[in-house]
């Protein structure tokens, strides 16, 4: 509704309270004071919406404002607001008809005294921080003698130049392996994380290089986003950061496994130098050489002082102790063996006379007889009858005898 309408309503009739709140919108609207108003104050009852809005008030010692930043606006923040955050908001003032309020739409804000890359950089660094991306327990060593060099570095930069440089002079059998990425503007962040992911994913690198030269903290900013520093944690390829110069510091530099001040220097810690290799390879050959001299030298000397010894002009003397030793056990194994045959033979001798004093021989040589039947000897007188034939045994013989009397008395 026009303020012309209004002033031909107010009188007639009454208006409702949305058409009022409306009408309060459109004075507000209309206002160009109000259309872009920046405001300075600390913000309260902040709240981040699971839509990207942002709900808060700002406040000073005289008054407080409702306001509101909305998703699209929120998104370039490289920041994060929160209570107690001095700011300075720019954007319009206007109502929201449902409530009958007024409330600030901001659409650019900033920390009031410090810078907002700043400001989200530190942020960021004491977040990552306390979650221990940043603990030397999770750095990964790099190899000593990397056979494939991954480099994910813009392909026209002074760095690429200088890392290329290096790596052929210092380690030439080394393959580079180059990922041209944006190192600086929008999506440089994402060219970065996709060069990790492809050498991650195609395990074609032994260890990777990602950087940039210098630049003010906009040009390196892509460089200390929260999704890249993720990314460089979870790799498993080691990681060099190589940002900037040397007194650049990046999230990057402190997540990634190994800083490097600049891109040439982190092509020297990437590789080693093979002048310095062959010059410790000649002199560990000529210690070894020297060593093996010292070794024979000294082997040589024991073999001469050997050799003078007594034991090889007459190699019977070392014998002649052991031939004697050998007599004296041979003579004792003698006399060892005897003594044991002789108590075996009067073993043997008492075993045989008890055994003749229990032979039934013995008895028959007494005189006495053994009469058999049938093969069994005979006990019993019931066992007999006149004319049986009957075995006799003798001392000296035996002989058949027929029963021509049998005698049962006792």
């Amino acid at each position: 509704m026009d303020i012309s309408a209004f002033r031909e309503r107010r009188t007639s009739e009454a208006f409702t309270v949305s058409e009022l709140n409306e009408l309060i919108k459109g004075m507000f609207d209309s206002n160009r004071l109000l259309s872009n108003i920046t405001v300075r104050g600390e913000i309260s009852n902040f709240k981040a919406h699971s839509s990207g809005h942002l709900y808060f008030s700002l406040k000073d010692a005289g008054g407080q404002v409702r306001a509101v930043m909305f998703q699209s606006a929120a998104r370039g923040l490289r920041w994060r607001p929160d209570n107690g955050a001095r700011v300075i908001a720019t954007g319009s003032v206007s109502v929201y008809p449902r409530d009958g309020s007024y409330q600030l739409y901001v659409s650019s804000m900033q920390p009031d005294g410090v810078g907002a890359l700043y400001l989200a950089y530190e942020q960021l660094k004491a977040r990552l921080d306390a979650e221990g991306l940043f603990s030397p327990v999770y750095k990964k060593p790099i190899p000593s003698y990397p056979a494939r060099i991954g480099v994910v570095t813009s392909p026209t930069g002074a760095a690429v130049r200088d890392i290329i440089n290096v790596i052929t002079r210092r380690f030439p059998s080394a393959e580079i392996l180059l990922y041209p990425a944006l190192v600086q503007g929008e999506g440089a962040e994402e060219s970065v994380i996709r060069g990790i992911e492809f050498f991650n994913n195609s395990a074609s690198a032994d260890v990777l290089i990602i950087g940039r030269g210098g630049g003010s903290i906009e040009d390196l900013w892509a460089f200390n986003g929260e999704r890249l520093a993720r990314c460089i944690f979870a790799s498993e390829i080691p990681i060099i950061s190589a940002v900037g110069h040397e007194t650049d510091f990046t999230i990057a530099d402190f997540v990634a496994d190994l800083r490097a001040p600049t891109p040439s220097a982190a092509a020297e810690l990437a590789v080693p130098d093979v002048r310095e290799l062959l010059m410790r390879v000649a002199s560990l050959a000529d210690r070894c050489e020297r060593s093996l001299h010292r070794t024979v030298d000294g082997k040589r000397e024991r073999l001469t002082a050997l050799s003078r010894a007594g034991i090889f002009k007459d190699p019977m003397l070392l014998v002649a102790p052991h031939k004697e030793m050998l007599a004296e056990l041979s003579e004792e194994l003698l006399r060892s063996f005897s003594r044991y045959a002789e108590r075996k033979r009067a073993a043997f001798a008492e075993r045989v006379a008890r055994l003749e004093a229990l032979s039934p021989l013995s008895v028959l040589s007494r005189g006495y007889s053994v009469a058999t039947k049938d093969g069994k000897c005979l006990t019993e007188v019931d066992d007999i009858r006149i004319g049986d034939r009957v075995g006799v045994r003798l001392k000296s013989g035996a002989f058949i005898a027929e029963v021509v009397e049998v005698d049962g008395g006792k």
